[in-house]
């Protein structure tokens, strides 16, 4: 998008996406909307710095009730659209056909496994299962049981009791700071999760995070988001959790 604003002589990019921007003496950083509950720095964690001078965030400072009467005073048809909980790029799909199409990840059954290798089920392809979830495992047993984690090379799901999924550690490779690992005091692990009191441990293009309290259901290959107060310092992907 900065590139298109570059072609066609754009000062600044503008967004709708829910964030802010604030500076440190080191310059621009990503910071959390005013709206936690339509907070988006986590899917933007990504962005480099450098680039935030030419980027702006309107909706930031606004919660979504305010945007919506802001909207219907400029009489915008979308002003009571109704809001999309999915991935924006699965419109008029489903995860299953997109994934299939983009991802090879075509279905194909498999065996449902506790965490000692005990066969319960079966499910119809690992790619429909993530870490953490409960529901739809087609297994019955006498207490609840979440995706511990997938073996996508056995095509197995692996599951357990919800005290199986705590965590205290998180491993991040590859990983990129923006400012100093000593600033880092929360890490979100999940897009609708709050973030957690955290301490990076180790230094490098690996970091390895202890955190302040346990953690459920931690994914690898899913982002993690490093904060300094409401501000983003770094992020990386989730390698291994313990």
């Amino acid at each position: 998008m900065l590139a298109l604003a570059d072609r066609v002589g754009a000062e600044a990019l503008v967004t709708g996406h829910y964030a802010r921007i604030e500076h440190d003496p080191d310059g621009p950083l990503l910071a959390r909307a005013a709206d936690p509950r339509k907070d988006q720095t986590y899917m933007l964690a990504g962005l480099d710095p450098r680039t935030l001078a030419r980027v702006r965030f309107p909706l930031g400072e606004l919660t979504k009730p305010e945007v919506r009467e802001i909207s219907r005073h400029a009489e915008l048809p979308v002003a009571d659209k109704r809001e999309s909980q999915d991935l924006c790029f699965l419109a008029g799909t489903t995860r299953e056909r997109f994934l299939a199409r983009h991802g090879d990840a075509r279905g194909r059954r498999g065996e449902v496994v506790d965490t000692g290798g005990l066969v319960l089920g079966t499910h119809p392809g690992h790619t429909r299962f993530t870490v953490g979830q409960r529901r739809g495992l087609g297994v019955a047993t006498g207490e609840p049981l979440f995706v511990k984690s997938t073996d996508a090379a056995a095509n197995r799901v692996i599951v357990g009791r919800r005290s199986e999924l705590a965590m205290r550690r998180v491993e991040v490779e590859p990983a990129t700071l923006y400012r100093d690992g000593a600033r880092v005091d929360g890490v979100k692990l999940r897009y609708r999760s709050d973030a957690v009191g955290c301490r990076v441990a180790d230094g490098g293009d690996r970091l390895v995070i202890d955190l302040h309290d346990e953690v459920h259901g931690v994914a690898p290959g899913q982002t993690a988001c490093l904060m300094d107060g409401d501000r983003v310092v770094g992020y990386g992907t989730i390698a291994a959790a313990s």
